[in-house]
């Protein structure tokens, strides 16, 4: 096993390979209550395991509504630059 720091996070990660999880995988599931493992396969990065309580929190989070203002400037240049379906236009009733 061996840590990544992922800048983007800002936190190192558990990181190991499918076949290390196999052998050992009452250990990671023990470190994934903890933190998300990274697991490779042919050294690419390609599933994480993580807690069942973390999977809820996340799911939460993804059906939380915010505010515009919540919103980073990335992600308001991004949805700026979005084109919106002709078929989309039979909704704009639903506007006034």
């Amino acid at each position: 096993m061996y840590f990544t720091y992922y800048k983007y996070l800002g936190d190192f990660m558990a990181q190991v390979t499918s076949g290390e999880l196999q052998k050992e995988f009452g250990r990671y599931r023990t470190i994934a209550h903890r933190e998300a493992v990274v697991i490779t396969n042919h050294g690419r990065e390609d599933l994480v395991l993580i807690s069942a309580e973390e999977y809820r929190r996340l799911q939460e989070l993804e059906k939380r509504a915010f505010h515009v203002s919540e919103m980073s400037d990335n992600d308001l240049l991004s949805l700026s630059e979005v084109e919106i379906p002709r078929e989309a236009s039979q909704y704009n009733d639903e506007l006034k």
